[in-house]
């Protein structure tokens, strides 16, 4: 018999609005915590207003974010409706907000003004920078914090303009960090009766998400260079063309490197002194992706794929995010969710990606009216 959702019997009161913050509490309530959703009367959500595409109404980009949460309008404005939010808190072990700095505060629903209503509350604040940086109070949208951050300057190609991600990446890794942060001080509050303010912002999750080529950065003082779909440590890492698309191949060692060499039967390429590790394979980059590319232009690239893959080498199809979808499904596992929407009818939605093997879901509720 599969047991009750992990999060079954938390209460989060969410304050939050556009992505981030929401992100974050849509996992939580996937996990099971009944999540109430704090909306401003008549206009809701920023994101209510984001579109094209709507579906019965409603914003495909709202429900993206909000599937499984309960809904109510209140204005934070009047007195009344901090009365109520107060009230709300008073039987919430969790609220999160991203106003923009101090202005929970001035609306009396700060994080001292809700651990008074319910003493040790875990109470998380997702910033644009970060308290503590000036100038205070700086607003925060992922999109100036993926070009200050410095992620925009390593995506894209190699001679061209700096990129964004294609979707609002810093706000979905600043979403998970805050997600960790409240379970960490969950735990805690469960063991302890401590409540926690668990802060995150969008710049210092954008930084963090650097990982490696942060380090680098750090390490060595230089600035990273755009690499386009290549890897700036491994090679080969990246898109390749075949006679009549590209194919993406992961060969992050030299036992992988020689099984491609012997794949598009050149063996002989993981004796040449230029590719014999992977230091030399990154600095003789160029003439190796010529090596490769001349004999992956024989064949088209599903067949170099099955042939990779047959010998256990990393490769795959480079997809449009609908054929992503389908192929998910088909391979055996659906990677969306259906709800049905009062307006929208039935709505598939991307699913979760966290699978507990002896747990048994809440079913997927509608994004809230």
């Amino acid at each position: 018999m599969a047991a009750a959702p992990p999060l079954e019997g938390m209460r989060v009161l969410d304050l939050s609005r556009v992505l981030a913050g929401p992100f974050c509490t849509q996992l939580l309530a996937d996990l099971g915590a009944d999540v109430v959703k704090v909306e401003r009367p008549g206009a809701g959500d920023e994101t209510r207003a984001w579109g094209p595409p709507f579906r019965g109404g409603e914003s495909v980009y709202f429900m993206s974010a909000n599937r499984g949460k309960r809904s109510v309008a209140i204005d934070l404005a009047d007195p009344r409706g901090r009365d109520l939010v107060l009230l709300l808190a008073r039987t919430a072990d969790v609220a999160i907000e991203n106003f923009r700095e101090g202005a929970a505060e001035r609306l009396g629903i700060g994080r001292e003004a809700l651990d008074a209503a319910r003493p040790g509350i875990v109470y998380c604040s997702i910033e644009g920078y970060g308290s503590g940086r000036e100038p205070a109070g700086r607003p925060g949208y992922d999109f100036v914090i993926q070009a200050e951050s410095g992620l925009m300057a390593i995506t894209g190609p190699v001679d061209g303009e700096p990129s964004k991600a294609g979707v609002a990446l810093v706000d979905v890794i600043a979403g998970l960090h805050a997600a960790a942060g409240i379970l960490a001080a969950h735990a805690r509050q469960a063991r302890t009766g401590e409540g926690e303010h668990v802060r995150v912002s969008l710049l210092d999750a954008g930084l963090a998400a650097l990982v490696n080529v942060g380090a680098a950065a750090l390490v060595t003082g230089r600035e990273p260079a755009r690499h386009g779909n290549a890897h700036p440590s491994i090679a080969p890492y990246q898109t390749l063309r075949a006679a009549d698309a590209e194919l993406a191949l992961a060969a992050p060692n030299d036992p992988m490197f020689r099984r491609v060499c012997e794949a598009i039967g050149r063996p002989e390429l993981a004796d040449d002194p230029r590719f014999a590790g992977n230091a030399e394979r990154v600095a003789h980059r160029e003439a190796l992706i010529e090596a490769l590319e001349a004999e992956l232009a024989r064949r088209p690239a599903q067949e170099w794929i099955d042939e990779l893959l047959a010998r256990g080498v990393p490769a795959g199809k480079v997809r449009g995010v609908r054929e992503a979808f389908d192929a998910a499904a088909a391979s055996g596992r659906a990677a969306s969710t259906t709800v049905r929407h009062p307006t929208a009818g039935e709505v598939e939605l991307p699913a979760g990606a966290i699978r507990l093997a002896d747990t048994e879901p809440p079913a997927p509720a509608a994004p809230p009216l």
